[in-house]
């Protein structure tokens, strides 16, 4: 049991260590092709890698459907909603990515996780102290990172500020889905429509050339089928056996890895007050996930 756990961690470090190299991935790509097209083309590979491992899980009895006359809990109704909120996420970030370092990036994106209890309150929901205290530390931080001395946010960093409320909403709409529907069918049909919706948006407003997709061949391989083919799927067989706290703060190593990656493989800076504001937000995001929960019905 010892050793299972033990592998299970490690996968999650893993986990977080391809989802934060895929910031500085993201980057480059850009040098090459335009956000929609780099995005369209890796969610397609993302779909290729994990298609035989969905069409396998449909031979196995599906949860209930969530809506009436959806048989077999079939994805592709929960694919279109989760893929449109996750289509939104992705641009956001990939835009915002043009404008914003790949560290800046990674710890705004992950403000998603502290984003996730106080969305909570549109649906009745009390969040932890833990949350409240993660939120504080992690507004703070962000001022550090990302506002300038005339007291106005950075575009990039804006952007990537809205796409975390997406992420935030994309965890939230995953959440209701899972249990009514397979998982990893699911999850290929809602990379599937961001795909479409990704090109469709790419052919319509940015110059697509076959020089351009061949520039960013690797960049796409590695968004495409490492950080959302594989690490998806590793972060599934991890969390079979990992402990969730354990899970939970490994995971969150992606936006330490993001900023490591930038400023390593794309000589990318911070600065003291930028690290300062990372520190702040990376506490944010431990207190929220890792402080605590009041037990139901003591008030």
């Amino acid at each position: 049991m010892r050793d299972a756990s033990l592998r299970a961690d490690g996968l999650c470090l893993v986990t977080a260590l391809i989802w934060g190299l895929a910031f500085v991935a993201q980057r480059m790509g850009m040098d090459h092709v335009g956000p929609m097209a780099f995005n369209g083309i890796r969610f397609a590979l993302g779909a290729a890698v994990l298609a035989p491992l969905a069409v396998r899980s449909m031979r196995y009895p599906p949860p209930a459907p969530f809506l009436a006359g959806s048989r077999d809990g079939f994805p592709w109704l929960g694919g279109l909603l989760a893929g449109g909120v996750l289509f939104a996420g992705a641009t956001l970030q990939q835009v915002g990515l043009q404008y914003t370092t790949a560290g800046k990036a990674g710890f705004i994106t992950g403000l998603y996780v502290v984003l996730v209890p106080l969305l909570g309150l549109f649906f009745k929901q009390r969040p932890a102290r833990g949350d409240v205290v993660g939120a504080v530390a992690a507004a703070i931080g962000l001022y550090f990172l990302s506002v300038t001395e005339d007291f106005t946010l950075a575009p990039g960093d804006g952007l990537e500020l809205v796409g975390a409320v997406f992420w935030a909403c994309h965890v939230l709409v995953i959440g209701w889905l899972s249990p009514r529907t397979r998982a990893l069918p699911l999850a290929m049909a809602q990379y599937v429509v961001c795909s479409v919706l990704s090109l469709a948006c790419a052919l319509a407003f940015e110059d697509l050339t076959w020089t351009g997709v061949r520039g960013a061949a690797w960049p796409i391989f590695y968004g495409g089928l490492l950080s959302v083919g594989l690490a998806y799927t590793l972060q599934v067989v991890a969390q079979r056996d990992a402990k969730p706290t354990h899970a939970a703060i490994l995971l969150s190593f992606e936006t330490v890895f993001a900023a490591i990656g930038g400023a390593v493989l794309l000589d990318e800076s911070l600065g003291s007050r930028g690290l300062f504001g990372c520190a702040l937000m990376f506490g944010g995001m431990l207190a929220s996930q890792l402080w605590p929960r009041r037990k139901a019905g003591h008030g």
